[in-house]
């Protein structure tokens, strides 16, 4: 079977944020930052144009995440024992264990994860592109999409979608 796939790895697919991640054992980092850069691969059938997607239709959806991003807190919100309360005053009261946080609930983004792991981010990237690549251009000939989110040099998590696995 013959396969085609573009890959998008452009200078400005980045977003720069803050994070703790929890280890297993309860502990957990200090909050600090990263300059995360995202590689996506996006594999399909060729339309009779010769394209997989047009790099001028992908592109802007993947800057648009990281655009989301951006200059935010990342917090998970799945996570079991974070306590997340965004009061009326517009901040945030984020409290894990002994740790307590108060910060403007505008520069909080609350992701539907257990932990701000890189792995868990290239998921939510893939899942969340692949969504927005198919609300946009309607039912894509996409099988596979692959999204690479680095924390930093020779440090990735990838995560792949690949149509044959949903149901």
């Amino acid at each position: 079977m013959n396969s085609w796939a573009i890959k998008l790895n452009k200078e400005y697919f980045k977003f720069s944020c803050a994070h703790f991640l929890i280890f297993p054992d309860g502990s957990k980092e200090r909050l600090h930052g990263h300059n995360y850069q995202v590689t996506v691969e996006i594999e399909g059938d060729l339309t009779e144009q010769g394209l997989v997607i047009d790099f001028l239709d992908a592109k802007p959806v993947v800057r648009e995440l990281c655009d989301t991003l951006d200059e935010h807190w990342l917090v998970p919100s799945e996570h079991p024992e974070l306590e997340i309360e965004q009061l009326d005053d517009g901040h945030s009261r984020i409290v894990y264990r002994d740790c307590r946080y108060l910060v403007p609930t505008a520069e909080v983004l609350l992701l539907p994860i257990n932990n701000t792991s890189v792995e868990n981010l290239a998921t939510w990237f893939g899942e969340t592109l692949h969504a927005r690549l198919v609300e946009r251009f309607g039912a894509t000939q996409v099988r596979r999409l692959r999204a690479a989110i680095s924390e930093t040099s020779g440090q990735s998590g990838v995560y792949e979608y690949r149509s044959d696995d949903r149901r």
